[in-house]
């Protein structure tokens, strides 16, 4: 099932994107968000629901919000696909643990939506990634009962202002969430048919040329040790997120870097998911 949040009228609802339309789920479950669906265990229930009703919206009547609009964490995992460790050419060895970061929900565009080039700053880089949208609590999750945990999969452009990273020693934090920097939908996919997630292959395009091309199989840590080690120390709890990682290609890394500007559109396509795609615009502060 495709599971997304959506705007209509002002009012968020939860909702099922099918073949015919969008399935109205927040109209049929009292209300429940997203995020209240995966809760309250309601997810094998809102399934049913998609398959037997008739869609309520067309598919063009609504306009999509982040698939969780308010997830408590959203962390992610930087530097793993072993090929991106070999393109910072700084000769270090293949990682022993998951390097992290965390990014705020603003930080994000939904699907269809803009992202920002700030002021500030030209150095605006794409990253595509898979999500892992968390769908049951745990803390200490062993690698065998990781994916029990999951709900589905969304599709992330995990947008960078590079030179922000280098502000400080230690610290990615202010490159990585810069409002509207990247994007994350366009929905979250409960059952990916037919592919292998530990060979799922992301993609991303920028104006239609392809930038990043690789699968879970190069991943020095996939989804469930990935896991494993954020509830190592964190509870996870449905709604959160986890972004793992990029492929080689970011605009960064070609000479002269190919930063992103206004009229771009991006494009990341994960495989059995779907594709997330946003134009690029200059932000244009309100004056005080």
């Amino acid at each position: 099932m495709r599971l997304l949040s959506f705007g209509l009228n002002g009012v968020l609802h939860a909702g099922a994107w099918v073949a015919e339309g969008i399935v109205d789920l927040s109209a049929r479950m009292e209300g429940a968000s997203v995020r209240e669906i995966l809760e309250s265990g309601r997810l094998a229930e809102a399934e049913a629901l998609a398959a037997r009703v008739p869609a309520d919206h067309a598919h063009d009547a609504v306009e999509h919000a982040l698939p969780i609009p308010d997830p408590e964490k959203i962390y992610c995992v930087g530097v793993n696909y072993m090929n991106r460790n070999e393109e910072y050419k700084d000769g270090s060895e293949a990682p022993k643990y998951p390097s992290l970061f965390v990014r705020n929900p603003l930080s994000f565009s939904p699907h269809g939506q803009a992202i920002l080039v700030p002021p500030e700053s030209e150095q605006l880089d794409y990253e595509g990634e898979i999500v892992l949208v968390i769908g049951k609590a745990g803390r200490r999750i062993p690698q065998s009962a990781a994916m029990d945990h999951v709900a589905g999969f969304t599709v992330m452009n995990e947008g960078t202002i590079r030179d922000w990273v280098r502000h400080g020693k230690f610290n990615v934090t202010p490159g990585k969430n810069w409002d509207r920097s990247g994007g994350l939908g366009p929905w979250i996919e409960t059952a990916p048919e037919g592919v292998d997630i530990h060979d799922m292959r992301v993609e991303t395009r920028v104006n239609g040329e392809l930038r990043q091309s690789d699968t879970t199989a190069s991943m020095a840590f996939p989804f469930e040790r990935i896991i494993e080690y954020v509830s190592s120390f964190a509870t996870l709890l449905p709604g959160d997120l986890i972004a793992t990682g990029t492929p080689t290609g970011a605009g960064a890394r070609f000479d002269p870097p190919k930063w992103l500007v206004e009229g771009d559109v991006v494009e990341v396509t994960v495989e059995g998911v779907g594709s997330l795609r946003n134009p690029v615009e200059k932000e244009r502060p309100r004056e005080a």
